[in-house]
């Protein structure tokens, strides 16, 4: 596969991930477009080595590697862009997994739309890899006036183009680093475009920053903060995310039913 066009480059940062590596990579293997994984061990514990040494034994375009500290998730993922090789990135958390075909559908997407940033719908799934029979929708575009309410975007959704990437590198892991990152991103390029289809696998780890409303609220308010958003304001977009978080988590729609955002 190295001797194709590499046009994807995914960045897998993991930490202490072993019993999810499986999963993440099988389903990037299933995409239908020339690709790279660079994945990346964050310092593990636990026995990612073994897991990682098999597979890169199997496929010349799996790429590991591994930081001699740990540096935190958003590092660990500029890490990876700055040595990826393909025109897009696409990101995808180590507990997370894909669809078939869904690179392919976002590239088109991105491609029809001279965009250069886009993301999918999602179905959660238990730790253990069940589905929860929940997915949550995505509007087909949105811009940084929309995102400032909500976040709708998960981050092992994204695909963008390496370019943007690197002029927008990833930073503060107290915060939610990718939704300041893509407020960033749209704060200049005004649009991305989503996929309104559960691509995404999304699953609900007990350690996940989400999982924990006030601890999230915190960190979104700091991310307003960090855009200059003024106090009040910034209140108001946190009020507004914690109101859908509980929305989007607890009242989330069942496979096959309309969820209204």
């Amino acid at each position: 596969m190295r001797s194709q066009k590499t046009v994807v480059s995914v960045i897998i940062p993991s930490y202490n991930g072993a019993k999810y590596i499986k999963d993440a990579i099988d389903s990037v293997l299933s995409q239908n477009v020339s690709l790279e994984i660079i994945f990346i061990n964050d310092f593990s514990n636990d026995n990612t080595d073994e897991i990682m040494e098999e597979y890169i034994k199997k496929y010349d375009n799996i790429v590991y590697l591994k930081n001699k500290k740990s540096l935190g998730v958003s590092k660990t993922r500029n890490k990876g862009v700055a040595l990826a090789k393909g025109k897009y990135i696409a990101f995808l958390d180590v507990d997370d997994f894909w669809e078939a075909g869904k690179l392919m559908k976002q590239i088109n997407l991105l491609e029809k739309n001279n965009a250069v940033f886009s993301y999918t719908g999602r179905e959660l799934i238990t730790d253990s890899g069940k589905s929860t029979g929940r997915v949550i929708s995505v509007p087909e575009k949105i811009d940084y006036t929309e995102l400032l309410k909500k976040n709708l975007i998960p981050c092992s959704s994204v695909v963008l183009l390496k370019s943007v990437a690197e002029e927008f590198p990833m930073e503060r892991d107290s915060l939610h680093e990718d939704y300041l990152n893509w407020l960033m991103i749209l704060r200049k390029y005004n649009m991305a475009y989503g996929i309104n289809k559960p691509l995404l696998k999304y699953r609900l780890t007990p350690k996940g920053k989400s999982r924990n409303r006030f601890k999230s609220a915190v960190m979104t308010y700091r991310v307003h903060r960090e855009l200059k958003t003024n106090v009040f304001l910034s209140l108001y977009y946190t009020l507004s995310h914690l109101l859908n978080g509980i929305k989007k988590y607890s009242l989330g729609s069942r496979k096959g039913e309309k969820n209204e955002l």
